[in-house]
């Protein structure tokens, strides 16, 4: 009863909320463009590449092998994501400086040069920049670092995001939404990438060599205004946006963190408890975000629902699969915009809101495609649905992103116009979705390392002959 009393208040505060506040000029936020990155052919990572990466780590023995091959073919990953130069040639053991600032400037500069000559917009033109890299934070800022590329204007508001994790580029846009209500008709940039280049785990510990296998080179750069003379060149217009933080919990907080192991070697924590916490945070998000988006007889149906499978389970484990049990999110909402951190993260999310493969194939072609991008990971999605053809004036996009805090950041997008350019996927969206492989390229290569009798000894020679 608690349940449908809350869910019933906050869709009336709601609706009265926006039947009075929302058509404000200054309270919209419209997308006006975004660009993703690619990199170049000389930095991707096929299955070669990728064996002669391990070989170098000398830490690693016959086990670990066992664990790499198993996790890169389970991940969903194929051989054209992208890797960071120093890791390409062999110094991902001892990168410098300028390892971190040229990765940061190839992904910025080239998104953002596009953004500018598409849009026809100056740099100069822009009032608010926000940028996101969550494990890199020099000074000067790297906001900073772009405002001094593009000389922009010296009352330019900018903001520098870091430690945020794989949802932080909503959490840009949450802040460049805020920013709005003071700041009428002005043009917003959001940055949002990732720094791998230092952050190349060169240790034997499961839980924290995980990262290498998963996140991959890339970003996205978006043009955002709350000007509504421009509502009309824009792609998207923001409807909500519902950000939820667990940091109080320590299980959550510890599960997804950046340390150095036993043996001093840095790298990124990935635990047993991510899942739990995920679950925990994407519910606690749909009790926020569902009273805004469903009919009132959807929303009735799920209070019912929820009601009978307490009253029947008891106390049930939090998962992934079961946050959204009982909710049929495609009654107001169209396209699923799932953060491609891993197949599992997919295909959990997938099952809570009873999707299917075709709603989840975007997500799952584009971590195939570019691998776990982090924070620019979602726009790697929405250019697949883009390229695709699926975007249609008026459809509603849901976007869903997880990060480390342990937070869960959503947010739902409206379609302003048919969508249909080809971006990132222009030269390769033909060939998607992929037809099942029966055997993974990976497992294709490598699976003599599962070889009963197969030696520490005889490893290298083996590797060398692929």
């Amino acid at each position: 009863m608690m349940i449908f009393l809350l869910l019933l208040f906050s869709y009336i505060t709601f609706h009265l909320y926006k039947l009075i506040f929302q058509n404000r000029a200054h309270s919209c936020c419209y997308m006006l463009h975004y660009e993703c990155y690619k990199g170049t052919e000389d930095r991707k990572l096929n299955t070669e590449t990728c064996a002669q990466i391990v070989m170098r780590n000398k830490n690693l023995g016959l086990q670990e092998y066992r664990f790499l091959l198993q996790t890169i073919v389970s991940s969903g990953l194929g051989e054209e994501t992208y890797g960071p130069r120093n890791v390409l040639e062999g110094r991902e053991a001892t990168p410098v400086l300028t390892d971190s600032l040229s990765e940061f400037d190839d992904i910025a500069f080239d998104t953002l040069d596009a953004l500018f000559a598409k849009t026809k917009i100056s740099p100069t033109d822009i009032d608010i920049l926000v940028v996101n890299v969550s494990l890199f934070s020099p000074e000067p800022s790297l906001t900073s670092r772009v405002v001094n590329r593009y000389k922009m204007r010296e009352d330019i508001k900018t903001f520098n995001i870091s430690g945020m994790g794989c949802s932080a580029s909503i959490v840009a846009i949450d802040l460049v939404q805020q920013l709005f209500k003071s700041h009428s008709k002005a043009l917003a940039i959001v940055v949002s990438t990732e720094s791998i280049a230092p952050n190349w785990y060169c240790g034997k510990e499961r839980s924290m060599i995980l990262s290498n296998c998963l996140f991959r080179s890339g970003g996205c750069s978006m043009l955002l205004t709350n000007n509504g003379s421009l509502k009309g060149k824009a792609v998207m217009k923001l409807n909500q946006l519902v950000r939820t933080h667990l940091g109080a919990n320590d299980e959550a907080y510890n599960c997804c963190i950046q340390m150095e192991d036993k043996l001093g070697h840095e790298g990124f924590l990935l635990t047993k408890g991510l899942t739990k916490a995920a679950a925990i945070a994407f519910k606690l998000n749909l009790r926020v975000l569902v009273p805004k988006i469903l009919p009132l007889k959807d929303l009735l149906r799920y209070v019912l629902h929820t009601y009978r499978r307490k009253k029947a389970k008891g106390g049930v484990a939090p998962s992934l699969e079961a946050a959204g049990e009982g909710l049929n999110m495609k009654a107001g909402i169209q396209h699923f915009c799932i953060h491609p951190g891993g197949r599992s993260v997919i295909d959990g999310v997938g099952k809570s809101l009873g999707l299917d493969d075709y709603d989840l194939e975007p997500s799952r072609m584009a971590l195939h495609r570019f691998g776990n991008t982090s924070a620019g990971g979602l726009w790697y999605v929405l250019g697949y649905m883009e390229a695709k053809k699926r975007l249609k004036r008026g459809d509603r996009i849901f976007m869903i992103g997880f990060g480390a805090g342990f937070k869960c950041n959503n947010c739902v997008w409206e379609v302003t116009r048919d969508l249909g350019d080809g971006n990132v996927w222009g030269d390769c969206i033909a060939s998607y979705p992929l037809p099942p492989l029966n055997v993974s390229p990976f497992l294709e290569k490598f699976s003599w390392i599962n070889d009963e009798g197969r030696t520490d000894v005889d490893l290298t020679s083996a590797f060398n002959k692929v």
